[in-house]
């Protein structure tokens, strides 16, 4: 199918950002909200892009993207979730996070912290704590992914389950209704479901395109954390289920 001008725009700020508003996408190229609609329904028909609430997303997400482009999808998004998360622990606390693009933003808004101790199996997370404002950094060891720089597998897994900490914070690929908190990977869910069991506080931090997405491998239910943290209200079929489960909801504002 050949594309109009429009139309792989529309394409590109959805590649751009993981998601795009449709009444944003009208604004930005300057039509009507039918004239987009209707560039967005010849696509759909293609099965380039999906429409959901309001948003339009790649077709295409069975799949993620390489870790470097993942950090740049909703990044304003996942620093307003990281800022809000990183207020609630303080100096001296315990953190245990998995590897995550999320996380590596939460990581960088802790760098304000003093004393705090750090365990993760995320590279990129160990290298943006360690050796500052007093930090202790244990970083899991094991197969080393090459996409994310995070280590997984038994040896991993057994490493972080000696700890107790008082936060645990994990990102998550996809929250289905039914489904609950799901991944990609085997050995990534496994690593994400271990770490929750190790802190005081539990909490899943996602921006709203992980919203009705489906993943291959369940992770958690909702009554297995205590709070998610987002940037935008999810659908109601997932607000009931949280609802339901007493998990708390935050959005960051």
């Amino acid at each position: 199918m050949a594309f109009s001008k429009r139309q792989t725009l529309i394409l590109e700020s959805a590649r751009r950002s993981g998601s795009a508003r449709i009444s944003d996408l009208a604004a930005e190229l300057d039509v009507s909200l039918e004239t987009i609609r209707r560039d967005i329904r010849s696509l759909v028909e293609a099965g380039e892009i999906v429409k959901s609430h309001g948003l339009v997303s790649l077709a295409r997400q069975d799949m993620e993207a390489p870790f470097e482009r993942r950090m740049r999808e909703n990044l304003d998004a996942k620093i307003r979730i990281a800022r809000h998360v990183a207020a609630g622990i303080a100096d001296g606390d315990s953190v245990m996070m998995d590897t995550g693009t999320t996380t590596s933003v939460l990581a960088r808004e802790l760098r304000g912290k003093t004393g705090l101790t750090i365990v993760t199996n995320s590279s990129d997370v160990a290298r943006t704590l360690a050796t500052v404002n007093g930090n202790k950094v244990y970083m899991a060891g094991g197969e080393l992914h090459g996409d994310n720089g995070a280590a997984f597998g038994r040896s991993a897994i057994d490493f972080v389950s000696a700890f107790r900490v008082r936060h645990v914070v994990i990102s998550i690929a996809a929250i289905d209704p039914v489904g609950g908190l799901m991944d990609y990977h085997l050995a990534e869910a496994d690593f994400a479901r271990t770490v929750l069991g190790c802190g005081e506080t539990r909490t899943v931090i996602t921006d709203h395109s992980k919203f009705n997405r489906r993943a291959l491998v369940r992770v958690a239910g909702f009554l297995d954390v205590d709070r998610i943290v987002t940037d935008m209200a999810p659908p109601p079929e997932i607000t009931e289920r949280l609802l339901a489960a007493g998990t708390a909801l935050e959005i960051a504002a």
